[in-house]
């Protein structure tokens, strides 16, 4: 079996080896897993999310430990995006692997100004656009919850991205994710991705305070598959661009399941912290699952369920 697979976009094609991809969030910048394993094995590298300017992220404590997975209230910490280009990309295999970057903003213009400045870089293969994030003049609502709101930012980043696929991460912290779906497909979205964190809360029965600084945080794990795959499945329904499926992926059969329910590709997070070298080994084993079920074209497997 063949894993490398083909995205199809407005403007062309992004070459995969394979479906594997990182999470935004759970990978760094790349070069902090390269002890593990050779990065440009992945079909994608996804870098942590950039902002215009370096955020110092929330306050300590922002990571919790819960059943079946992890709450994380980082707050998007990273160095800015023109220290990304200066120091990260360039450490990075782009000539070998397609490295996106996942962007954050506060407003549609600062979206489009980071679409401007990164797809102007050879190194960056694709952006992949943070809608889970508030819009400031619309008093902190998030752009992911609102259809209108979610396609300007598109539209917004779209004007700027050049010929540089765009993909656009969903939240799951919405009543109708379909609809979100097809409205940014509308705005001219290649790409989407789901499913982003679900918001939950850790307490301590002891000293009676939350366990994040935070107070609330982003589920991710094991815990969230479920919701993930219910979403993939009625993303992937609702539109004719690739879906990109994630969401407590730890294995090849994880994989699997995903792309059944209609998942072009998917991406690794949160298992990565359990083991860093998850994505490598599920890399090696899912040609070798597929042999075993018979499965010999996952574009064929994909959105197979049998309803």
């Amino acid at each position: 079996m063949n894993p490398a697979i083909t995205l199809n976009t407005q403007n062309g094609k992004l070459e995969l080896k394979n479906p594997i991809m990182s999470a935004s969030g759970t990978f760094g910048y790349g070069s902090e897993f390269m002890p593990y394993g050779d990065i440009s094995s992945l079909g994608a590298v996804v870098v942590k999310g950039l902002s215009l300017k370096p955020r110092a992220g929330n306050p300590l404590p922002r990571i919790a430990e819960t059943a079946c997975g992890m709450l994380n209230a980082v707050g998007l910490q990273n160095d800015g995006v023109e220290s990304f280009i200066k120091e990260k990309l360039p450490k990075l295999p782009h000539d070998h692997v397609p490295i996106i970057a996942n962007i954050y903003a506060t407003n549609p213009e600062e979206f489009a100004e980071l679409a401007d400045i990164l797809s102007a870089e050879k190194g960056v293969g694709a952006l992949e656009v943070n809608i889970s994030c508030p819009n400031v003049k619309a008093g902190g609502v998030l752009f992911g919850q609102d259809p209108k709101m979610a396609a300007s930012v598109v539209e917004a980043v779209k004007k700027k991205s050049r010929n540089t696929p765009v993909i656009v991460k969903l939240s799951p912290n919405v009543s109708d994710i379909a609809s979100i779906a097809v409205a940014i497909e509308a705005a001219g979205a290649d790409m989407i991705s789901c499913i982003n964190t679900l918001t939950g809360m850790a307490v301590d029965i002891r000293s009676r305070k939350p366990l994040l600084a935070n107070k609330v945080g982003g589920l991710s794990g094991p815990a969230v598959k479920p919701v993930a795959l219910r979403c993939v499945w009625q993303v992937a329904n609702a539109v004719k661009i690739p879906v990109i499926g994630l969401g407590g992926i730890s294995s090849a059969e994880d994989v699997l399941e995903f792309i059944l329910v209609g998942a072009s590709a998917v991406q690794i997070g949160t298992a990565s912290f359990t083991d860093p070298t998850t994505i490598f080994r599920i890399i090696e084993e899912l040609p070798i699952l597929c042999d075993k079920l018979g499965i010999k074209n996952l574009a064929e497997y994909r959105n197979s369920l049998v309803l």
